[in-house]
């Protein structure tokens, strides 16, 4: 996300609950949208069509979506000073842009995507054993994957999967 979806920048709400209302003012015609879904995917189109709004409609505003988008790209297979000096600025700048435009450190953004993709392919393949989900996942080991679980998820990567998997599906 970043300012012109969320009218502030990310590191600004980082870590808060904000009220919708707080954040765009206005946000009846969404709420109304949102509740006369008829499905997840129907609330997520609404969703998404409402940030296109918000991004078509700004203008001026002073962040760097590309870039950090373009770092996090890069931060899949290499360190935050490896991509900071790929794209030519220092490893604090990179820090500092990428919290501002997505509200997390490039450290947090890489333990999430590493986490989201283990449980992507965890769920798509239910043949595939732990250790090679985590290899493939970018884990050292089973045991960093499992641990990074109980931390993100506050559950082992089993339990999440079988909660996610007797819940509700988003389309």
């Amino acid at each position: 996300m970043n300012e012109a979806v969320l009218g502030t920048p990310a590191s600004a709400i980082a870590g808060h609950t904000i009220a919708l209302e707080d954040l765009w003012g206005d946000s009846a015609r969404l709420f109304d949208r949102l509740a006369g879904a008829r499905s997840m995917a129907e609330a997520a189109a609404a969703l998404e069509g409402a940030i296109s709004e918000r991004l078509g409609t700004a203008q001026g505003r002073n962040t760097h979506p590309r870039f950090a988008l373009e770092a996090a790209r890069r931060l899949q297979s290499a360190s935050v000073d490896v991509v900071a000096a790929d794209l030519g600025v220092s490893a604090r700048h990179l820090r500092r842009v990428f919290r501002e435009a997505l509200g997390t450190s490039p450290k947090a953004f890489v333990r999430l995507t590493r986490f989201h993709r283990a449980l992507r392919d965890a769920r798509q393949d239910g043949r595939t054993g732990w250790a090679g989900i985590a290899a493939a996942a970018g884990y050292y080991d089973q045991a960093h994957l499992i641990a990074e679980f109980r931390a993100i998820a506050g559950v082992t990567p089993r339990a999440l999967v079988d909660e996610l998997r007797a819940g509700p599906g988003i389309d």
